[in-house]
């Protein structure tokens, strides 16, 4: 049987990939590996379940509560909030395990269930691919008082963003943001942390109808951010996504700043504070050359990884680095959180602002990005994309033309039937022919 577990827990289109049924049987058998683990030993066990502002949230949330409780689990509901508040909540709560509802980044009519473990880690493989072979197996069901209780936790938005503005030790008094808030999980956390660290804050895409999320806003869809930001004249603006665990950003004139230059900017704030462990940084394949080259030269290594923040996080955590992220804007600070936050990203930049009294803009210039271009090349047979003979044979063409010029990187989407075409080279137009040229073949050879 294929996986069901991807890069970022279980995904799917809500009620016909996704259902209640699996969610409730996912739920069960996480309850069940953790049990026979011992993570239960000597007391009641503990869940704390959040999701995002998606409708298909509901239903999943009474599924996964319903699999739960009837394994013998208490359940704390947090009700809609971030995945890093979720994780934050794992972790203060002293939870055994923590469930998220949401499919990050993706369309409203998708949606997903991502486990945590305690301490608010994210789950080994190993207990992942435990859980999946324990799907359906018959099982003996605890009674009477030896069923789970569900409660209702109701300050979970306070407490997160109260941890959120403490990890800042220089008000934002002076600063006016813009805040995009996908139509998302951080709709509330969001303005009230930023608000609570003294920024002034307009909030764009906060009035989530369980049908908007990540409708042409947030991370994914920068334009109206760009707007508002010259609107307001504010120094700086930001964009999450749906569950808030990534963030992108735009300058007071409306240019795109990546995760690629918001790791930059973090990596040398930390190191000049004395507080860049092992002065490292971990980065994954798909960040940019320029961000590799600038931090070389400020003497700062760059640890470079698979594409996906748990694999981020798996060289942080080994390693004992306390910086990493992804272009697409996942930031790990690991001082402050076990996952990629993007609204904790947010304050963390501009503190760095408030603190140098420079602009965004000139922050980011610390690095000078490398002309790149990404295609998703979607409809195919990502399966397929190493073991194509076709296509190793163009993408190896096309790297002999380019040399050391520049590079190219194909990869499976870890969430979703796309190949990921990457192409860096000294002009964008070179990249665009390159990735255009790549992207063909990959639809001609990897098509369904």
């Amino acid at each position: 049987m294929p996986r069901l577990f991807g890069t970022d827990g279980v995904r799917g289109l809500a009620n016909a990939d996704l259902t209640a049924e699996l969610a409730l049987d996912l739920s069960v058998c996480a309850a069940h590996v953790l049990a026979d683990r011992g993570e239960f030993e000597g007391h009641r066990p503990l869940a704390v379940v959040g999701r995002d502002t998606r409708i298909s949230g509901q239903f999943l949330e009474a599924a996964v509560v319903a699999g739960l409780a009837s394994a013998g689990v208490d359940v704390l509901l947090l009700g809609v909030l971030p995945t890093p508040g979720v994780a934050y909540m794992t972790d203060t709560l002293g939870a055994d395990l923590g469930v998220m509802l949401s499919a990050s980044h993706n369309p409203m009519p998708d949606n997903g269930i991502k486990f945590l473990a305690r301490g608010g880690h994210k789950l080994d493989d190993a207990i992942e691919i435990a859980i999946e072979k324990r799907m359906g197996e018959p099982w003996r069901r605890p009674t009477g008082g030896n069923v789970g209780r569900v409660k209702v936790y109701d300050t979970a938005v306070a407490e997160y963003a109260a941890h959120l503005e403490s990890t800042i030790t220089h008000p934002l008094v002076g600063l006016k943001v813009v805040l995009d808030c996908a139509e998302g999980a951080a709709h509330a956390a969001g303005p009230r942390a930023l608000e609570d660290a003294g920024a002034t804050v307009i909030a764009i895409h906060a009035d989530p109808d369980g049908l908007n999320i990540n409708d042409n806003c947030g991370s994914t869809h920068l334009q109206d951010l760009q707007a508002a930001v010259l609107e307001h004249g504010a120094h700086a603006g930001f964009a999450l996504d749906g569950d808030a665990d990534r963030c992108l950003a735009v300058d007071a004139d409306g240019t795109v700043v990546d995760g690629d230059q918001i790791l930059a900017i973090l990596s040398l704030s930390l190191l000049e504070q004395g507080r860049l462990a092992k002065d490292t940084v971990v980065a994954t394949v798909m960040s940019n050359l320029g961000f590799v080259q600038a931090l070389r030269a400020h003497d700062v290594g760059v640890r470079q990884t698979k594409v996906g923040d748990r694999y981020v996080l798996e060289a942080m955590k080994v390693s004992g680095y306390n910086l990493g992220g992804e272009q697409s804007g996942h930031v790990i600070l690991s001082d402050h959180a076990t996952t990629g936050d993007g609204i904790l990203t947010t304050l963390h930049v501009m503190e760095r602002m408030a603190t140098t009294g420079k602009s965004l803009a000139e922050l980011a210039s610390v690095m000078t990005r490398l002309p790149q271009v990404l295609l998703n090349v979607a409809g195919v047979d990502k399966s397929r994309a190493d073991e194509d003979a076709v296509l190793a044979a163009a993408v190896a063409e096309e790297e002999a033309a380019l040399g050391e010029r520049g590079r190219i990187l194909l990869r499976p989407s870890g969430t979703e039937p796309i190949v990921r075409v990457m192409v860096e080279a000294p002009t964008p137009e070179e990249a665009q022919d390159v990735a255009s040229r790549l992207a063909d073949v990959v639809k001609r050879q990897l098509s369904l």
